[in-house]
């Protein structure tokens, strides 16, 4: 979990609970077929997309709205690696962690990221390495007890390990 490689997906501000799970796939009880609405009004062909992009990149406020881990859950299924944006809900943030999907707060410009762009995320480190465009960003370690929910793939199995 140290380092997680991929490629960049792009996504705006204030992007929503009810736009990252719409609220009429909250009737599906099959997570896996849940997971086919993901950001349907944002890009209908997100769920597509992720096979190559694995790695979300958006701006401020990302995850408001209610706390439904189901928000979270999605990007799981599909295989997202890890969050980074500008400003993250608190709950959504802690989401993030406790379903094992890293969530890195980062002050970013234009420059510094287009979608496609294959990173490198070294949490240890707290940096991000943009092997596209040859740059290396800095940001604010997660605090240990986090990388540890982390390391164990999410909080439950945490849990599961110490009991």
């Amino acid at each position: 979990m140290n380092k997680i490689e991929g490629n960049v997906y792009l996504l705006g501000d204030d992007i929503n609970t009810d736009d990252i799970v719409p609220s009429n796939a909250l009737t599906i009880r099959d997570t896996n077929e849940m997971a086919k609405y993901t950001l349907k009004y944002i890009d209908a062909d997100f769920v597509e997309k992720v096979k190559k992009y694995n790695i979300i990149i958006a701006g401020e406020n990302f995850g408001t709205g209610s706390s439904r881990e189901e928000a979270v859950n999605v990007f799981k299924i599909l295989g997202i690696k890890a969050i980074i944006a500008k400003s993250f809900a608190r709950i959504y943030f802690r989401n993030l962690i406790n379903l094992g999907i890293p969530a890195i707060q980062l002050i970013w410009d234009e420059k510094s990221f287009s979608r496609g762009d294959y990173i490198e995320i070294v949490l240890e480190k707290g940096e991000i390495i943009n092997k596209t465009k040859n740059y290396k960003m800095e940001f604010n370690k997660l605090p240990e007890f986090l990388t540890k929910i982390l390391e164990y793939g999410g909080i439950l199995n945490q849990l599961k390990k110490k009991v």
